[in-house]
């Protein structure tokens, strides 16, 4: 059972990749390959994460465990999933993805999204934390992920898939911190 709805999902995965990429959107696509861009290294969220932790008290714990989280998130991504499941990149020409949306094709393995793990795991914990952080780090880690398919360089499954890692890792993060905070007198 598991080879027809792999195939299934497979398939649906590169109907929506298909999708995305014939939808004509110029007034977004300079935006999101800036954003896409920008999240390379995790540059967007450590940078937030570091603002946090500038601040005395439950912001720079906030930042601390987002940064921490984001490390957790990224290694766990990018070394062990890709390691593990080598799916191939898309193949963006051959789906007519935009040039002017193309931002530089990473040699790494598709799945699951490191950027996506990484900007949802920031968003989980700090979000955790921080509840009035949850609602935008949520709204960017949903961006940052929609732009790795908008420029082409992953199938929304990766992106689902980095969504998951990061809030699992994210939550994981911010409940070990608030679980220390409970035993200290």
């Amino acid at each position: 059972m598991t080879g027809p709805v792999l195939r299934d999902l497979t398939a649906l995965d590169a109907a929506l990749y298909a999708a995305v990429a014939a939808t004509d959107t110029p007034a977004l696509d300079s935006a999101l390959r800036t954003l896409s861009a920008a999240a390379d290294h995790s540059k967007i969220n450590l940078s937030v994460a570091a603002t946090l932790a500038l601040v005395p008290g439950r912001c720079r714990r906030a930042g601390l465990t987002g940064a921490a989280a984001v490390a957790l998130a990224s290694f766990t991504a990018n070394v062990l999933g890709k390691q593990l499941v080598r799916r191939p990149r898309p193949d963006r020409e051959a789906a007519r993805v935009v040039l002017g949306r193309h931002v530089p094709m990473p040699a790494s393995a598709s799945f699951p999204s490191g950027h996506t793990a990484s900007a949802f795991a920031l968003a989980t914990a700090v979000g955790t934390l921080l509840p009035a952080t949850a609602a935008p780090l949520g709204l960017l880690a949903a961006a940052v992920g929609y732009s790795r398919v908008h420029t082409g360089v992953h199938y929304p499954g990766d992106v689902l898939a980095g969504a998951l890692v990061g809030t699992l890792l994210g939550s994981t993060s911010a409940g070990i911190v608030l679980a220390a905070g409970r035993r200290t007198p």
